[in-house]
């Protein structure tokens, strides 16, 4: 193993799937129903609200990073235009949200693999899991790109059949006797926005959340073939996908469902298909929500491991995670991330044994991730309002600038404190988003701690 350069082996293929696959998980396969329970079918809106101010902050980063295609972007950004500790928090806010969302989609893995084997220990699939993508990860960072590329791939044919399955039963009546079921469950039941203003907010703050993995475009650019023009595809093209998806899938979900009925039915993407007389749904279904698991795993495992890196070149850390695989690949900071995930999953399958009530625990952490992973948005936000001044030069031809900055970043900001506000104020979301406040406060303190303690040394 040496120090040296990162390869740059992603194709653009490669990114557009990495940033589609970051955003589309299992919480859509899932039904999305805390989300629709909460406003009806306006949460349509929600998806395309969040989704605008998401489009704002990929065409900031784009911005910076087609003038400083760097690994660990945001990052670097928020140490060189704000201040080296919001470097620093979003470095360690990144790692954070991504070993807690590695270790959720683990434990999913061993839970869906239950469907077929039931008295499999959970435990095993996920040491399997972690393990192989480990490996996949410190082989190449082709074939990282490689495995998320089909990993996505799965989640978004999936996703297409069933809005073409359900737009057949909603205008055709297929698997309805050929009575088309229509779109009256939009205003029936309650209305559009059943949950009013409050419902309607709630809702956003849980929709945000579904967006984050979206900065993953960042990460891949110090590995990324012709940065310029890659990362002005995907940023072009991801959001519109994701929009088309989400918005698609849930406008089938609830014009074919009444939205307070869906508790009740499992799985919609299952019944829709087995409402056309697909017999398999059930199984097929599983097999992408793993697939969905899986790739939420393999970009944590990508994602974290470059932010230690990153953490490690600019002398947070030790030097040792310096160190690449003659494959071009952070070999420490890939198997100290997946060990993280690993350790993860030991303590969830034992908890249980010596503390009742353990389950409750898990589910704060693992929602605790949403505040840590809105810090790398609003450091881009704030990041490109300074980059614009120091690099004036450059941005008199710069042909992929923010549109009506600095504007558009204050308003996004404005957006990201409403929705952390809701969260408060949700008795479902507040503790989750204090215990992010309290990581957030830990590393500040152990910032500022390391610094002192360096300068005396």
């Amino acid at each position: 193993m040496e120090e040296g350069k990162l390869n740059r082996s992603l194709s653009a293929r490669h990114i557009r799937m990495i940033a589609l696959g970051g955003t589309i998980g299992v919480g859509l396969f899932m039904g999305a129903s805390s989300t629709i329970r909460w406003t009806g079918p306006s949460v349509m809106i929600a998806y395309a609200v969040a989704g605008l101010f998401l489009y704002l902050i990929m065409r900031a980063l784009g911005e910076m990073l087609y003038v400083d295609p760097s690994t660990g972007s945001f990052a670097n950004y928020a140490s060189d235009y704000i201040h080296p500790v919001a470097g620093y928090l979003t470095a360690w806010s990144n790692i954070f949200q991504y070993v807690v969302v590695g270790i959720s989609e683990v434990i999913a893995v061993g839970e869906y693999m239950n469907y077929w084997w039931p008295n499999l220990p959970t435990i095993i699939p996920g040491i399997a899991v972690i393990l192989f993508l480990m490996l996949a990860n410190l082989f190449s960072v082709k074939a990282f790109g490689e495995l998320e590329f089909w990993f996505s791939m799965i989640k978004v044919v999936t996703i297409i059949l069933m809005i073409v399955a359900g737009l057949g039963v909603i205008f055709f009546g297929f698997g309805n006797h050929g009575q088309p079921i229509g779109i009256s469950n939009l205003w029936k039941n309650g209305g559009f926005f059943t949950g009013g203003v409050k419902g309607f907010f709630f809702a956003l703050s849980i929709v945000i959340a579904s967006y984050q993995g979206i900065e993953l475009i960042g990460m891949t650019a110090g590995e990324a073939k012709n940065p310029q023009k890659t990362i002005v595809e995907a940023v072009q093209s991801t959001i519109g996908r994701i929009l088309i998806f989400y918005i698609g899938a849930i406008f089938i979900i609830v014009s074919i469902y009444p939205w307070n009925q869906l508790g009740e039915i499992g799985s919609p993407f299952v019944q829709t298909f087995a409402k056309i007389g697909i017999t398999f749904a059930a199984g097929l279904i599983n097999f992408v929500v793993i697939t969905a698991a899986l790739s939420g795993c393999n970009s944590g495992i990508f994602s974290a491991s470059r932010m230690i890196y990153t953490l490690a070149v600019n002398g947070k850390m030790s030097k040792r995670f310096l160190k690449l695989s003659r494959h071009g690949v952070p070999f420490y900071p890939v198997v100290a991330i997946s060990g993280g995930i690993l350790i993860g999953l030991v303590i969830n399958y034992l908890l249980p044994m010596f503390v009742t009530h353990s389950e409750n625990i898990f589910v704060f952490v693992y929602s605790s991730s949403i505040l840590p992973g809105m810090i790398p948005w609003i450091v881009i936000l704030i990041s490109e309002i300074k980059f614009r001044k120091i690099h004036a030069e450059q941005m008199t031809k710069h042909p992929f600038k923010m549109p009506l900055s600095p504007y558009t970043n204050y308003l996004t900001l404005a957006f990201l404190a409403i929705i952390l506000c809701f969260m408060f104020i949700n008795p479902e979301t507040r503790i989750s988003l204090l215990i992010g406040l309290a990581f957030l406060f830990l590393m500040t303190i152990h910032y500022f701690l390391r610094e002192k303690r360096l300068k005396k040394a």
